[in-house]
């Protein structure tokens, strides 16, 4: 059936126009299967991106095309962005991250694939984005009565977060207006692109070099360096993993034969930075000073109860009341560790107290007096 012709399009153009409309079917199974294995191939690189879009080219903007530009295409087949797929990531290096995946899922025409990004001169700043031309491989799903979706091309474009902030507002304020830029409106977007490009590069440096820090942490907590590496949430975390505390624990658990129930330990990180813990070395000579005297204290409190259930836990914060102990914290002491540990309340005062006259009664207490006399 003939096209009306509505858009004022030679003959050839409004043939391509009549293609595309009986091809819908085509576009969106290409349009879903591209989706698809975007979705499930980003997933599984564990790449975590801020959008993932697939659209198919609406009639009118087709129309524009032709319009424009329409005896360059002899047929629909030779249009690649029918339909189209985006990835936005948040890093420049993920791009080239998810281009490296869709080379390996999608058969790429990488002669007609264009890098936005390299295509700058030293002196300008503007649209950045990877824009690679695709078709459904037979690997990935074959129709025998429909082999056109292996041969129909759709275009992936990957740009970060900020590249799409860029790219939006660059079509919103240049060429979809229609009207020519004033030179002071054009020198200003141009400045504002080298900023966003900078701050892209910025990120993308930083997050590699916090990277580069945490492989280093984890390096010499393996290697035992303590005393070279600051306490804070990573470095406690990566000190968690050669599990410090699990000998104490267990050792106080085979007292009334208890279930340990795992609990984490990092909300007692505040508490021994607030006691002046600086490195993990400080946490470790608390696990290799004071495992005799936390153990004796566990003894006293529930050897003669029929707990059967303690907390993962239970060592590091008895290793931390025998330590206030040792230093004569005493009662205010052990009552502001507890307002760390589980936050202000009357009841840590009360359970201070308690530790305070059970303590007079521990071997631990005992030489620590005599030592003090």
């Amino acid at each position: 059936m003939a096209v009306e012709n509505k858009y004022s399009l030679d003959a050839h153009s409004l043939k391509i126009i009549e293609q595309y409309r009986e091809m819908q079917p085509v576009f969106r199974k290409i349009e879903e299967l591209a989706g698809s294995a975007l979705r499930e191939g980003i997933n599984s690189l564990g790449i975590y991106v801020t959008a993932i879009e697939t659209r198919i080219k609406t009639e009118e903007s087709l129309a524009g095309k032709l319009e424009r530009k329409g005896m360059k295409y002899g047929s629909i087949n030779d249009l690649t962005d029918i339909v189209g797929a985006r990835v936005i990531t948040f890093y420049t290096d993920e791009v080239d991250k998810v281009a490296a995946f869709a080379d390996r899922v999608f058969a790429v025409d990488w002669e007609n694939s264009v890098d936005k990004r390299k295509m700058h001169e030293l002196n300008s700043f503007g649209y950045n984005s990877l824009h690679i031309i695709c078709r459904i491989p037979k690997t990935l799903y074959f129709d025998p009565e429909h082999p056109e979706i292996n041969e129909l091309r759709f275009e992936l474009q990957m740009r970060t977060a900020l590249q799409h902030v860029w790219a939006t507002l660059d079509h919103d304020t240049g060429y979809k207006s229609g009207v020519e830029i004033p030179r002071e409106y054009l020198r200003n977007i141009s400045r504002l692109a080298g900023i966003l490009e900078l701050i892209d590069e910025q990120f993308s440096q930083i997050r590699s070099g916090i990277n580069d820090y945490r492989r280093k942490v984890q390096n010499l907590v393996s290697d035992g360096h303590f005393e070279n590496i600051a306490l804070d949430g990573d470095t406690f975390r990566s000190y968690l993993k050669l599990k410090p505390f699990d000998k104490l624990v267990r050792k106080i658990a085979a007292l009334n034969q208890a279930e340990i129930h795992e609990t984490s330990a990092v909300p007692y990180l505040p508490a021994m930075l607030a006691m002046g813990f600086k490195t993990l070395a400080d946490v470790d000579n608390l696990v290799k000073n004071y495992s005799d005297a936390a153990y004796e204290l566990a003894a006293y409190q529930i050897a003669t109860t029929d707990i059967d259930i303690i907390t993962s836990t239970v060592g590091l914060q008895d290793l931390l009341v025998v330590y206030v102990l040792d230093h004569d914290g005493g009662i205010l002491g052990l009552t502001m560790l507890f307002d760390k540990i589980n936050g202000e309340s009357e009841y840590n005062r009360k359970r201070a107290e308690s530790i305070m006259e059970c303590a007079k009664d521990l071997k631990f207490m005992n030489k620590q007096c005599q030592t003090q006399r």
